[in-house]
Order: C-alpha cells, then sequence, then structure tokens
C-alpha cells in the first residue's frame, strides 16, 4: 500500500491552521495538529546534558523527526538543515533532530555530518516523544519523518508527515517561519 500525504485544515480559537498529515490504513495514529500545544520533553543531547522543549521558550523551534542516523535520506535531510542554518538563524530559530536511536549513535553521526544543532535521543523509552507527537511507527520501532514548526509561545504552527523515503526539503519550514515572522497567526500551507 502506497501511502499519500493528505492536506487537512483545522479551525480553531477563531483562526484556521495548516497542516500536511499522513494517511496511513495500517498506522492509525494521527500526529499532533497546528493550533495545539506542543508537549513539552526532556530528552538526552548527549552521556550528560538533556534537552527540553520549554529550553527554547521565547523562540520559534522547528523538530525534525526522522527514522534513523546514518540512512541516506535522513543524511540527506539534516545535511540539508545544516546547510540552511543561517537561513533558519534569520528567524531566530532552533533546529532540533529527533530519532530512537542513542546518544552515542547520535554523536558519531553529528560529529561525522558535522551537524551544528542538536540530535535528542528518543531511546527510552523507545519513541516517547515520537508518540506524543502522533509520529511513531510501532511496526518499524522509529519514527515518521515529520516536522513541526512551533512558535515562540510553543504551539505547533506548521506540520508535515512525509513519506519516510523522501526527503521533505526546506520550503514549508521557512514558508512558516517567515509567515510567525509577518506576525501571521494563521499559517495555511500546501507543498
Amino acid at each position: 500500500m502506497t501511502t499519500k500525504p493528505r492536506t487537512a485544515v483545522v479551525t480553531g480559537a477563531s483562526e484556521e491552521v495548516g497542516s500536511i498529515l499522513h494517511n496511513n490504513e495500517e498506522d492509525p495514529m494521527i500526529s499532533l495538529k497546528p493550533g495545539v500545544q506542543a508537549p513539552d520533553f526532556c530528552l538526552s543531547a548527549t552521556p550528560d546534558q538533556k534537552v527540553s522543549l520549554s529550553d527554547f521558550r521565547g523562540q520559534p523551534v522547528v523538530l525534525v523527526f526522522y527514522p534513523a542516523d546514518w540512512s541516506p535520506v535522513c543524511s540527506d535531510q539534516l545535511g540539508l538543515y545544516n546547510e540552511l542554518k543561517p537561513e533558519f538563524s534569520e528567524f531566530e530559530a532552533q533546529i532540533i533532530g529527533i530519532s530512537v536511536d542513542g546518544v552515542w549513535c547520535h554523536l558519531a553521526f553529528s560529529q561525522n555530518r558535522k551537524l551544528h544543532f542538536p540530535l535528542l535521543a528518543d531511546f527510552e523509552p523507545k519513541g516517547a516523544v515520537a508518540r506524543q507527537y502522533g509520529v511513531y511507527r510501532e511496526k518499524e520501532g522509529e519514527s515518521e519523518r515529520a516536522l513541526f514548526v512551533i512558535d515562540p509561545e510553543g504551539v505547533i504552527r506548521w506540520s508535515y508527515v512525509s513519506p519516510v523515503g523522501i526527503n521533505p526539503g526546506a520550503d514549508g519550514i521557512l514558508k512558516a517561519l517567515e509567515s510567525m515572522a509577518r506576525g501571521e497567526k494563521a499559517v495555511s500551507i500546501r507543498n
């Protein structure tokens, strides 16, 4: 069965927000929609350092859930975001990568790829944060390839779940950040 993303528009608090959600009949988990408060979490970035979403309150955050370090698509996707870090910095946005890989795997991967943003280990309990965001693939034991743009108040403003084998790029992220920078409360983006 082929998984096709579908567009969903959610209405709430008198504002329209946009999202692209996955539609997978084998995995009924639905990702969190724009307009809801992003669940806080605390995950390991290194063996002795934990990072919480709330650490970045007051600035935009881009959460990048990805299946696994070292896979070709993940390597390309995270490498792209690393190259675009100056563009994300124009919006004072913090990129955070999250996968079920362990801390040591993340450290080796990050050093090898020369990444300059944190990779967090959603390792134990495995996929707990991905489950909170509705993007855990139970059968595979890894997360979806999913993006969430979170505003400075901690509200999800845009999300996208990509087919696992496809790099979602950065256009949607940048459009969401531009919209937030213009002071638009509503983000309605169609990829």
